[in-house]
């Protein structure tokens, strides 16, 4: 008799890759059958995911601790879709999550789909669309969307904030080029649902490094603020001083400078402790007003952009158009105090 803890490494090694999930076929290939799976649920060491998958983690989900909780729960339900379904791909928010896309929802459906002519409904909470052919990669031995594909399946389903700083995300990371977000449009212009969507494109930009970024640029362009300058170096007499996240030139020649706290490179102590040095330098040139926002302060009426607006009126500033300057031609080069 098999001890009750003692799992085949095949097994050890699939949860590993797939999130913590198995497909029960994938138990009987590795010789776990039916009575010996019902015994490790029985006694709490595995839990069962619908009625053809096994976690092998008995935490529940809602309840798990783990640095990268809300990635690790959107990659969990793009491959929950995959293993209920062998031969799909994974596609829209699903295959995003597997890019490693930043900016969607802490919550995903799990959804895939089939080649053309191959029909299935939906088991156990995953969504089978019908997209008919798209292109698609290899992830893990899997099929999931290409970037531009994922996107255009998955940004009629966001928020105007969730696809900008998805759309952003790709930008800065090189997945997507200027041209890439050109095929993103013309793949949407055949998307249910996406008239709206299709001006998002023109708000994304690689200078944001972080959703929160993303949702507080927005915000200021929507207070009729846009950013002049976004992750603005500034240097003096030839030192680099600092890099802030929005920057506005003010009439009397100073700068505006906006810094987003608690996310991307702000986000670790040690960046905290590295960053105050620099940003007292910048300030003791007397040529800087520096705002600083959680991304939480967006949350309130009027958002981040409502304050930078009162500021910049205040410092003589009017407001501008409400529309940023295209991405690929923003002014983003150093600034000498």
């Amino acid at each position: 008799m098999h001890r009750l803890n003692t799992v085949p490494q095949a097994i050890h090694d699939l949860a590993a890759r797939q999130e913590g999930l198995v497909a029960v076929r994938q138990c009987y290939a590795a010789g776990v059958d039916r009575r010996r799976i019902g015994r490790l649920v029985e006694h709490g060491v595995w839990r069962r995911e619908g009625t053809r998958l096994i976690d092998t983690d008995p935490t529940p989900p809602a309840t798990r601790r783990r640095e990268d909780y809300f990635d690790h729960i959107r990659r969990r339900a793009a491959v929950k879709g995959l293993l209920v379904f062998p031969g799909s791909g994974a596609v829209g928010a699903a295959a995003l999550a597997l890019h490693g896309v930043s900016g969607l929802p802490r919550h995903i459906d799990p959804e895939v789909s089939f080649p053309r002519g191959v029909h299935r409904k939906g088991h156990d909470g995953v969504i089978v669309r019908q997209y008919g052919n798209f292109r698609t990669q290899q992830y893990r031995g899997w099929r999931i969307a290409q970037i531009e594909h994922a996107l255009a399946q998955g940004l009629p389903g966001l928020t105007r904030d969730e696809g900008v700083a998805a759309l952003s995300s790709t930008l800065h990371t090189g997945q997507i080029s200027h041209d890439g977000l050109a095929t993103v449009r013309h793949l949407l212009r055949w998307r249910r649902g996406s008239s709206q969507v299709l001006g998002w494109t023109d708000l994304a930009s690689r200078h944001d490094e972080s959703p929160a970024e993303s949702s507080a640029r927005l915000s200021c362009i929507d207070n009729a603020v846009p950013p002049d300058r976004c992750q603005a170096e500034f240097w003096k007499d030839g030192k680099f001083l600092a890099r802030c996240d929005f920057a506005w030139l003010l009439p009397d020649g100073r700068w505006l400078v906006v810094e987003i706290d608690g996310v991307g490179p702000h986000s670790t102590p040690e960046a905290l402790v590295r960053d105050a040095p620099r940003q007292n330098a910048l300030l003791a040139t007397g040529r800087i007003v520096m705002l600083r926002f959680k991304p939480a302060d967006n949350d309130r009426p009027g958002g981040i952009g409502a304050v930078v607006a009162a500021r910049l009126q205040a410092l003589g500033r009017r407001p501008t158009s409400p529309d940023p300057p295209p991405d690929d031609v923003s002014p983003n080069g150093p600034v000498t105090l």
